[in-house]
């Protein structure tokens, strides 16, 4: 028993050095039990947010005001299932099946991102979730491209990549409404007060308070804390306000000469676990909507079965 302790202690001491070599862990690689659970948390909670974040603009692409804005929302829904994608493939690769972190979703196990479950009710909330929402997630998603465990890395390049372009339609949407008529710039106002504050709660709890991301920090599965990457969020997202004529939401937002950096407002943390904790605006009409997708397309995974099982006979022939 002692000798079985002391080689795993050896094991998981390899493991860390070779984590702060910045060698990246690969599918086959040892790794400490807690770290493979860890990533599968945070890598599904990843995937989830892609795909029920497809529903509040999904809920738009029939009422996009032009055809150009129409093509570019369907191109953006489309994008964020291929982000799905990657991330479940890659979430897989740690021993987990993609049914299992399906029904960890539907049952409550598994959470994804809380902004999802605010409503969109406006054609200005489409280039506020561009603009705001994938801005955020741009932030802590280019930490990502470094993280420690390969295929989720790797996934991350690409997915940045896409997420840009998101982020500038969006602004480049709200710009438009912004520089309309009077009616327009209130409906981009209205995005902006409704989504700046879900927009901060994206990255979590203060540092202190959040249960994974001290460990997460030292296996260097996240590269920075949520403090600050949301500092770094509404630095670089405050002169975009500004450039669009909007008022920020925050009475006590304001320039910080000294640290080179704004100072901001609480957030509103007993509203976060509500919605967290599944009391949301559209936490119920999120997952139901979800698990009826699913149900419904039962049938294309079950084909998809049948031909690859006919496939494996035809090669044993």
């Amino acid at each position: 028993m002692s000798q079985f302790k002391y080689s795993e202690q050896q094991l998981e001491k390899a493991f860390q050095a070779r984590v702060d070599a910045e060698q990246k862990i690969e599918p086959k690689d040892w790794m400490p039990e807690a770290y493979r659970k860890n990533l599968i948390r945070q890598m599904s909670q990843h995937a989830h947010s892609e795909v029920i974040g497809m529903q509040p603009e999904g809920n738009w692409i029939s009422r996009a005001p032009t055809l150009r804005r129409k093509m570019v929302l369907l191109a953006k829904v489309q994008d964020e299932g291929g982000h799905a994608l990657y991330l479940y493939s890659a979430t897989e690769t740690l021993g987990v099946t993609r049914d299992e972190l399906i029904e960890a979703l539907h049952d409550g196990r598994a959470k994804y991102a809380s902004i999802f479950n605010y409503p969109s009710l406006s054609w200005a909330d489409i280039g506020a979730i561009g603009w705001l929402v994938d801005g955020a997630a741009i932030v802590n998603q280019i930490t990502l491209q470094r993280t420690s465990y390969g295929p989720y890395a790797r996934a991350m390049v690409r997915i940045c990549k896409e997420e840009s372009f998101h982020q500038r339609q969006g602004y480049e949407s709200l710009m438009v409404l912004a520089n309309g008529s009077p009616e327009q710039k209130a409906m981009a106002q209205d995005a902006l007060n409704r989504w700046w504050w879900p927009a901060l709660m994206m990255f979590g709890p203060h540092d202190g308070e959040s249960a994974h991301s001290a460990q997460s920090m030292k296996w260097k599965i996240k590269r920075k804390s949520n403090d600050e990457l949301r500092q770094a969020f509404i630095d670089q997202t405050m002169p975009q306000i500004e450039f669009l004529g909007l008022t920020v939401p925050d009475p006590e937002m304001k320039w910080n000469e000294q640290r080179g950096s704004y100072d901001h407002g609480e957030i509103d943390w007993d509203e976060f676990q509500r919605v967290i904790n599944g009391d949301g605006p559209c936490n119920r009409d999120r997952i139901e909507h979800h698990k009826k997708a699913h149900a419904e397309g039962a049938w294309v995974r079950d084909a998809l079965r049948a031909y690859e099982s006919k496939k494996r006979q035809r090669l044993a022939a």
